[in-house]
């Protein structure tokens, strides 16, 4: 969180391309916000949240993906026409409360996936690779560059928190980009305008 609320300080063009196909950075703003409410509202519903609902069906990998694809796309088309450094803020005050809430609630049920039942401390980690991933879109899409202090620890986060999805070998920070759908050396392995589709784990990355 403090990554992605200093990047977007930096922001000067919130119109610029992002490495998420098709997004700009005030779109990715907008994602950020209601990623961020999604998971509250999903933390405080536990176990019987819409998402929990959503993976208890144990729907293969590829429906899931566009399942919340087609979530991301609808909640971002009704988001009011704000400013990018207003839906950064609105981010800041869900996820703030997402954090607050979580050590209380740490060992309880989240989510049953192929019958392996997730905690709400596992599903943490979707959120810990969730904002990594966006604060390194942020850091892209302004000329910057970001890795995480400790990016085994998202490996960790990575196999718990998003079980549907496979992870790549490699270097742990590429692995988690590759396997996020991800180039690495966006922009110059892809252009600036089609790096990737958007972001997928949890929903999503």
């Amino acid at each position: 969180m403090r990554a992605i609320r200093g990047l977007a300080a930096r922001v000067r063009d919130w119109n610029v391309p992002t490495p998420c196909a098709e997004w700009l950075a005030v779109d990715l703003a907008g994602h950020l916000r209601c990623v961020a409410e999604n998971y509250l509202e999903y933390l405080q519903d536990a176990p019987d949240s819409r998402l929990a609902k959503l993976f208890a069906r144990e729907a293969a990998s590829a429906v899931l993906i566009r399942q919340q694809a087609r979530q991301n796309a609808a909640e971002l088309a009704v988001l009011p026409p704000e400013p990018g450094a207003e839906r950064i803020m609105a981010f800041t005050v869900s996820a703030g409360a997402y954090a607050d809430l979580m050590p209380d609630m740490w060992d309880r049920t989240h989510l049953i996936y192929r019958g392996t039942k997730y905690t709400v401390g596992d599903h943490a980690g979707a959120a810990c690779v969730e904002w990594h991933l966006h604060a390194w879109d942020l850091a892209r899409a302004i000329g910057a560059d970001y890795r995480p202090d400790d990016p085994e620890l998202l490996v960790s986060a990575w196999h718990w928190g998003v079980p549907h999805l496979p992870l790549a070998p490699g270097d742990a920070w590429e692995a988690v980009l590759r396997s996020s759908g991800r180039s690495p050396a966006w922009p110059r392995e892809t252009g600036r305008t089609g790096a990737r589709r958007p972001a997928r784990a949890g929903r999503g990355l």
